[in-house]
Order: structure tokens, then C-alpha cells, then sequence
């Protein structure tokens, strides 16, 4: 089942010459097929063609660019969100749970997508230490589902912000009932005081070179014995670029950091980590949660965008579940506080 089925002669040429970015467009073309998609990513990982492609002339020119040129601007971050974000809420509401949960769940005791999900926020909550009648801060809300669930649950007053349209439309419907504010704003235009700051599935949109800009605003917002949360894919290893397929199609400008590139600018921001948590493993099962809800919904998908769309949409998720798996993607939850005393020892 993992063997390609081969409907152009010249993919072998495209790989060749575009590698990963040839491969997923190849795809998306319908140049070739594989009744085990994530099974075939996962034995070419294996069998070491990754180092190859790393050992190539052009990847190096690659990298070098992408380390010189990776600045996530306001006007960037816009592009982010209409490339992405605001393709419309349908094809996200045919495999998110029904809190509209765009980000890794926590399958410790659940036994399924929408249980994940709910832990994962209970989660937060917890590291976050709430009182009731507290003003939270939500940076790169989605679509309110985290908001809704602090505000209805923990009785707290919440600020989202997004800058996709469309995330914020439907945010701002699905809270409008409840002590939920969301607008659509850059992280770099807020102002005022916060008692809680939380950011879940945002930070890997903010561009390396903006890192210090990031959390000298969490610090700026945050009380005096405010604790804020961070939920960021993050690596397990040294710090590498974004594969270009998923640059160019998926999240442009996007960049997943290393724990080594993010702690020293904490640090250096003035804020004490007071606790941090990897949670990768449960995001492969989260993003294969979200294929499988996403392919028995292929038609109304097709329906809308195109068969296109459809084919690039399950290469992104199946090469995504394989990147945890085998790759050395995770999840880090940061705990932060202006003192390492305002938060539990444990």
C-alpha cells in the first residue's frame, strides 16, 4: 500500500531537480498516487533521502536565504492569514473538533479529537492559574474556541486577537454572549495590562528576527504577578528552515524554533521561565485525527475549493503527522512570570 503509483514519467525529473517542493507539487498535480501516504513519507525519511536532499547545493542556497530573509512583518503576517487563515472556515470545520481547535490536543486519558481537545485547554488553564473577574489576553485567537471555553468556565474577561478576517467573524459570533472581545490586530499594536497572557499555535508565524520584539510585549502587558503561556510547535534538535513546500503553500514565512533559539530571548526579555512542557508525540495523533475527518469529507471539501486544493490539504497534514513522528518536530508549553514565585512549584 505505501508503493507510488506513477501517472507522469517526468516526476522522477521534478524530485530531482525541486526536491520536497517538487515532490508536493507533483502531487498536488496528481502526478502521482499512493494508497498509504503517510507510510510511503515515512519509509523515504528512513531510507535517508532527507540527509541527501540536506547535502545538496541547493538546499544549502536554500537555507542561507531563508535564514537572511525569514522577517515576519505586519505586512507578512497579513499575507499569513490571507494565504491561510482566510481560505474560508469551511475546510477547517470539516476536521477541527467543534471548538474549532487549530493546535496540538493532549490524548492522555481521551479517546478522542474532541476529548483531546478539551484537555489541551484545561491544560492551559491550569498553567495559567486563574481567578474568576481576571483579564486574560489571547494572542492568535482562531477562531474563539479557547477564549470561549476560559470565559464560560473559568469566569474570566478575554481579549483575543487575530489577523485573519475570517478567524475573528466567526470568534466574535461564537463569544458573543460572553465577556469575549476579539479584534483583528498585530500583537505589536496592544496596549494595557493583563493578568494572564496566552498564545497557542501563533508564536510559529512571529519570524526568528521578531523573537525579541514577541516577548518584550508579553512582558510590557503582562501585571506584576502576571503569568503568561506559550504553545509553539517547537524542534527537538538544532535549528534548521521551514521545508519549502510547506513555505510556500502552507504558512509563508513560517519558522519552527529550536528551545535554544527561544529560552535565551525570554531571558533576555526579562521574564523568568517557571516551567516548560513537550507535548509532541500527541500532535501526530492529532494531525491524524484531523486527516482522517478530512477525507471522509473530501467531496464537500472538492465542492467548494477543488480537486487541487484537496490533494495539497492531505499532503500538508500526512507529511505534517509524519514530521512528529519521525522527524524531531514537538510541542513546547512555556510557563512565564515576571518572578519565579508567583506560580505553584508544581
Amino acid at each position: 500500500p505505501w508503493d507510488v503509483q506513477v501517472h507522469n514519467p517526468d516526476l522522477f525529473l521534478r524530485i530531482a531537480r525541486d526536491g520536497t517542493l517538487g515532490l508536493g507539487e507533483a502531487y498536488m498535480d496528481g502526478w502521482w498516487d499512493c494508497e498509504a501516504l503517510d507510510e510511503m513519507i515515512t519509509r523515504g525519511f528512513r531510507a535517508g533521502l532527507e540527509d541527501q536532499v540536506r547535502n545538496n547545493l541547493r538546499f544549502l542556497v536554500y537555507l542561507i536565504g531563508f535564514r537572511l530573509f525569514n522577517r515576519q512583518s505586519r505586512a507578512r503576517a497579513l499575507q499569513v492569514a490571507e494565504q491561510h487563515y482566510d481560505i474560508g472556515n469551511d475546510v477547517f470545520e470539516q476536521m477541527l473538533d467543534p471548538h474549532m481547535n487549530y493546535s496540538c490536543g493532549f490524548w492522555e486519558s481521551a479517546s478522542g479529537l474532541d476529548e483531546a481537545q478539551i484537555a489541551k485547554m484545561e491544560m492551559i488553564c491550569a498553567k495559567l492559574q486563574f481567578e474568576p473577574g481576571m483579564k486574560v489576553l489571547d494572542i492568535g485567537c482562531g477562531w474563539g474556541g479557547l477564549a470561549q471555553w476560559m470565559a464560560q468556565h473559568h469566569d474570566v474577561h478575554v481579549t483575543g486577537v487575530t489577523v485573519s478576517v475570517e478567524q475573528a467573524k466567526l470568534a466574535q459570533e461564537r463569544c458573543a454572549d460572553l465577556p469575549v472581545e476579539v479584534t483583528v490586530k498585530d500583537y505589536r499594536e496592544l496596549e494595557g495590562k493583563f493578568d494572564r497572557s496566552v498564545s497557542v499555535g501563533m508564536f510559529e508565524h512571529v519570524g526568528i528576527g521578531f523573537y525579541p520584539q514577541y516577548f518584550g510585549k508579553i512582558k510590557e502587558l503582562l501585571a506584576d504577578n502576571g503569568i503568561a503561556v506559550l504553545h509553539t510547535i517547537g524542534r527537538s534538535g538544532p535549528p534548521s528552515v521551514t521545508d519549502p513546500w510547506i513555505r510556500k503553500y502552507i504558512f509563508p514565512g513560517g519558522y519552527i524554533p529550536s528551545l535554544s533559539e527561544v529560552t535565551p530571548v525570554i531571558e533576555r526579555s526579562g521574564l523568568v521561565i517557571t516551567d516548560i512542557e513537550f507535548i509532541g508525540p500527541h500532535y501526530a495523533r492529532t494531525l491524524r485525527a484531523w486527516r482522517r475527518r478530512f477525507r471522509a469529507n473530501w467531496n464537500k471539501v472538492r465542492d467548494i475549493y477543488d480537486e487541487r486544493f484537496c490533494r495539497m490539504w492531505e499532503f500538508y497534514l500526512a507529511s505534517s503527522e509524519i514530521a512528529f513522528r519521525h522527524l524531531g518536530l514537538t510541542v513546547f508549553q512555556i510557563q512565564m512570570a515576571h518572578r519565579h514565585m508567583e506560580v505553584p512549584p508544581t
